[in-house]
């Protein structure tokens, strides 16, 4: 055995140049008891399934306000195209219809008062985005 080499049992860390043994978060001799993997496995799977139910649910949560967001565009889109000849003032209710050509066209006329194809009543908020109403 050579000066420099130490015997297998004995622990010395070569760069600060000290016995160590002591300062080691795992044992360092054969009498020390044997270091046990533990199983996993049964945390990951029941932890991965919470995980993903999560996700899910956040995604149908995000799903929803984007559907919901694409209706207010779609109906914006609606009245904003509709023909009307006076400047809608926000917070009162307008109506959409349809005419003889299938053109949408808005009215302050209430459904109950007139027989024109009805598509909705809607009202425009301060942020000058049309809502849907139900009456």
């Amino acid at each position: 055995m050579s000066k420099d080499k130490k015997p297998d049992q004995v622990v010395y860390n070569e760069q600060t140049e000290t016995y160590d043994a002591a300062l080691k978060p795992y044992a360092t001799n054969v009498g020390a008891p044997a270091i046990q993997v533990t199983d996993t496995s049964a945390w990951k799977k029941r932890n991965v399934h919470k995980a993903n139910k999560q996700l899910k649910a956040k995604y149908l949560e995000i799903k929803a306000e984007y559907d919901k967001m694409i209706e207010e565009l779609e109906f914006n889109n609606l009245v904003y195209s509709a023909r009307f000849n006076f400047e809608p003032i926000v917070g009162e209710t307008y109506h959409l219809y349809r005419d003889k050509n299938e053109q949408p066209f808005l009215s302050i006329i209430a459904p109950k008062h007139c027989t024109f194809d009805y598509i909705g009543s809607f009202q425009l908020n301060s942020e000058q985005m049309w809502k849907k109403i139900d009456l």
